[in-house]
């Protein structure tokens, strides 16, 4: 196996493992707070049904005494009909949204009728279809663009370093802005270090034995 397989089989893994965590940081926790997302639409079929027990899984164990209260007060309340069951539903999915956060130790900020931002509802899809490889494919893009862009900085960068104080420093901050993404990804890479993905162990052993020939 050349490095070039095996670097890209590792990246694959780093995607697997934690690539995709790096590229919905900013969104992931707000995914939950949407109207399309999949808190929501359990909770509004499991008030229908007065079943609460589906939705049990989106709170912490801490948290669930009192979302069982405020279900147990929604259902109630909602059997009034009318304006009476809209105000019910409401509060108790603002309270559901607001201890999921809290368990993601995420601040509530409401709840959004907004678009779901398309690489989280791809992941959702790939639940729903049972493969992850266009997910795959697109969050690997990802990475492969970042890393590209960055080393073609410090390339055009490096040019010119020489030339006066301030473009040496544009050289260096570029190198360093690359090293430090570079270094990211080999720790995230350690942080996968238990992975085994398709070959696992064989692979392992294959990657051991052509280093011994290296």
């Amino acid at each position: 196996m050349n490095r070039r397989n095996k670097f890209s089989r590792t990246l694959t893994a780093v995607m697997m493992a934690t690539g995709l965590a790096a590229l919905l940081a900013a969104n992931v926790q707000a995914h939950c707070d949407t109207m399309g997302g999949p808190v929501i639409p359990e909770a509004r079929a499991a008030l229908e049904k007065g079943e609460v027990t589906p939705i049990l899984k989106w709170v912490k164990a801490d948290n669930e005494a009192e979302i069982r209260r405020a279900f147990a007060q929604a259902v109630a309340v909602r059997a009034k009909g009318g304006e009476a069951k809209a105000l019910a539903d409401q509060h108790f999915l603002e309270t559901l949204i607001r201890l999921h956060r809290a368990g993601e130790g995420a601040p509530y900020t409401g709840i959004k009728d907004e678009a779901v931002e398309p690489l989280a509802a791809m992941a959702d899809q790939t639940l729903a279809s049972g493969s992850a490889e266009e997910l795959i494919g697109m969050v690997s893009q990802h990475l492969a663009a970042a890393i590209r862009e960055r080393f073609n900085r410090v390339v055009v960068a490096g040019k010119n370093k020489d030339k006066n104080v301030a473009a040496g420093r544009e050289y260096v901050e570029a190198y360093v802005t690359y090293l430090h993404y570079v270094e990211g990804v080999h720790v995230a890479i350690a942080a996968a270090g238990g992975h085994h993905g398709e070959g696992g162990e064989a692979a392992h052993a294959e990657e051991g034995h052509q280093n011994q020939h290296e």
